[in-house]
């Protein structure tokens, strides 16, 4: 079971910012989610289901795309003509 301290350490190894009036709520959700797990390990996973199989995708179609200045315009920062992220590590 999760507990409010639970839900506020997950909260913060996520960088979450939730606020006490938003505890009860996050909490019941994460133990929905639990119970729900539950339910899927009653199920027997011995049984294959045999179907055919259909491809659902769609073919790709070449479109042209923006030219690359004006999707610099939208970024914030740029160098040599690419998007300047921010450093991670």
């Amino acid at each position: 079971m999760v507990t409010e301290k639970d839900v506020e350490h997950i909260a913060e190894l996520a960088d979450i910012g939730i606020n006490t009036g938003e505890l009860d709520t996050f909490t019941h959700q994460f133990n929905a989610i639990l119970d729900y797990f539950d339910v899927l390990d009653l199920v027997n996973g011995d049984t294959t289901i045999s179907r055919d199989l259909i491809n659902t995708m769609r073919e790709d179609v070449v479109e042209p795309s923006l030219p690359r200045e004006e999707v610099l315009k939208n970024a914030a920062a740029q160098e040599d003509g690419f998007i300047k992220a921010p450093r991670v590590m």
